[in-house]
């Protein structure tokens, strides 16, 4: 059969469309560390799966104690056992996947109680994960990690956002996350995410039945252009990746295929963060979803 030229308004239309899908694209976020019957971090990054991998968690620091590293069965930190997931980091850095170390979690002890402290943190973080140099020894290896995720849910409101801002005054290309609940603002995260330097949010739309999809439509997108309205990056959805992997909010994977249409084509959509690497390996969930991100 014979081509024919586009007309102008034609080629306009397609130059529109291969535009908007660019731009709506979508990508996904992942915890991993907190399960040792999960992949290995290389095998995670190597899926193809995730663009992010969200290392959990640093669960004790600031207020004077001794920062401690947790990865559960993993690896044991205190014997130098971790550092051998350096070769593992590196791997997902050439994969293009960004690594990034969390903070808090449910459980644990820490929290700010100062700008002198947020600031030992900051120096903490940078010379121990990041692009400084440690004087006593870097758990995950050499390794330079991508970023710092917050998922603060206690230890007080106060500091964090000061904690941000030093962490992006060592080196602005430190990528910054967190990992607020739906309902807005956050208890804990609001004044962080306030500042205007974190690259993504990635919302808990689970555990809090008030905004999370099976709320309804309404108070879904209530929500969502809630988070929006913040001075942030890219905003993810979070959701469990399996039923047993959070208390509510699962959707399975066939309804949020029909969700997502409802908000790809907002401003800061970034895509979907997943709790946790253990789940995803026994549902499959990343992959059911991936194309439709």
């Amino acid at each position: 059969m014979a081509s024919r030229a586009l007309t102008p308004f034609q080629f306009a239309a397609i130059l529109l469309v291969a535009l908007f899908g660019k731009c709506n694209a979508g990508s996904i976020a992942v915890y991993w560390g907190q399960n040792d019957g999960e992949v290995s971090l290389a095998k995670t990054c190597a899926s193809g799966n995730y663009k992010f991998v969200v290392v959990a968690f640093l669960p004790k620091f600031g207020k004077g104690q001794k920062p401690e590293l947790n990865l559960a069965g993993h690896c044991d930190p205190s014997s130098g056992g971790c550092k051998s997931l350096s070769k593992d980091i590196h791997s997902c850095q050439r994969r293009g996947v960004k690594v990034l170390l969390s903070l808090g979690g449910a459980d644990g002890s820490y929290g700010l109680s100062s700008r002198g402290d947020a600031r030992q943190v900051a120096m903490y973080l940078w010379n121990t994960f990041l692009g400084g140099t440690s004087s006593s020894s870097r758990p995950l290896g050499d390794a330079v990690l991508d970023g710092i995720d917050f998922d603060i849910e206690k230890g007080g409101s106060k500091f964090w956002g000061d904690l941000a801002r030093d962490l992006k005054n060592l080196d602005k290309g430190v990528l910054l996350s967190a990992a607020p609940q739906c309902p807005f603002p956050d208890q804990w995260d609001d004044g962080a995410i306030r500042t205007g330097l974190f690259d993504f949010v990635w919302v808990q739309f689970y555990n809090n039945p008030e905004c999370q999809i099976s709320a309804g439509r309404g108070a879904f997108l209530a929500a969502w252009k809630r988070w929006e309205s913040l001075p942030i990056g890219k905003l993810f959805l979070g959701l469990p990746a399996s039923k047993d992997a959070a208390g509510t909010g699962f959707v399975p994977a066939g309804k949020l295929k029909s969700v997502l249409p409802l908000i790809k084509g907002t401003p800061k959509y970034g895509g979907v963060m997943l709790w946790a690497k253990f789940y995803d390996d026994r549902t499959g969930y990343s992959s059911a979803i991936k194309s439709h991100v």
